[in-house]
C-alpha cells in the first residue's frame, strides 16, 4: 500500500531497543469510550496517540484535556473527518487548520487514509514540522461485518516491534474495541514490548 502514497508518510516506526509498538486511536474524543481506553492503557503503563476530530474536541474539551494530562499525545484528524479524495484541496487544508486551532502537536492522519498528493505537499509546505502518520496494522474495529475475534486476529497475526496499529475510540467501533484492545495490550505486555506514543504529538 505505501508505494501508492506520497513519500514522507510514515507507515512504520524503526525498531527500538525496548521493542516499542505504537497503538493509535482515531475519531475521538468520545465522552465515555476514550476514558475507557485510557483506563486500559494505564493498567499496562502504556502510552498511545489519539488522532482527534476537531469538532469532537470542541464538544468534549475536558476529555481532550484528560488525554494530555494522562501523558498520551494527540494528533489532527481534520475538523469534520473529511475524505481527502473527495474534498477540494483548499477546503481540506482549511479544515485541517480549523482543527489545528483546538488540537496541539504537529502530527496528522488523514481520515480513511485518503489524502491527495497536492494536499500532502501543501500541508507539509505550510508547516515543515508536520508528520503524517499512516499505519501498518488496521484492526478493523470500525467494520460492523467483522467479529471481535477477527479484529483481534488482524492485530495479533501481524504486530511486532515498530508496528503502528489503528483502533477507533468511537461508538461504531465499541463492540469490537472493548474485546480486542485488552487482548492486544496483554499480548504486548507478555512479550515485554514497550507501548509508546508516536513522536511529534502533544
Amino acid at each position: 500500500m505505501p508505494r501508492f502514497f506520497p513519500k514522507g508518510m510514515i507507515w512504520r516506526m524503526p525498531v527500538t531497543a525496548d521493542n516499542a509498538v505504537y497503538l493509535t486511536f482515531d475519531d475521538g474524543p468520545h465522552p465515555h469510550i476514550t476514558q475507557w481506553v485510557m483506563n486500559q492503557l494505564d493498567a499496562y503503563g502504556a502510552k498511545a496517540t489519539f488522532f482527534c476530530v476537531g469538532n469532537n474536541v470542541v464538544r468534549y474539551p475536558n476529555v481532550y484535556n484528560s488525554i494530555k494530562l494522562a501523558g498520551h499525545t494527540t494528533g489532527n484528524h481534520t475538523y469534520n473527518h473529511l475524505n481527502g479524495w473527495k474534498t477540494n484541496t483548499n477546503h481540506y487544508l482549511r479544515n485541517i487548520a480549523q482543527a489545528g486551532r483546538h488540537i496541539e502537536g504537529h502530527i496528522f492522519r488523514p481520515p480513511y487514509g485518503r489524502m491527495r498528493l497536492s494536499q500532502y505537499i501543501r500541508l507539509v509546505q505550510r508547516n515543515m514540522h508536520t508528520r503524517v502518520y499512516m499505519w501498518d496494522i488496521l484492526s478493523g474495529d470500525f467494520d460492523n461485518n467483522l467479529t471481535p475475534q477477527q479484529c483481534t486476529n488482524n492485530v495479533l497475526q501481524h504486530i511486532a516491534p515498530g508496528a503502528i496499529v489503528v483502533f477507533h475510540d468511537s461508538e461504531k467501533a465499541w463492540p469490537r474495541l472493548q474485546e480486542t484492545l485488552p487482548v492486544v495490550l496483554a499480548h504486548c505486555a507478555a512479550r515485554g514490548w514497550a507501548m509508546k506514543a508516536l513522536p511529534g504529538g502533544m
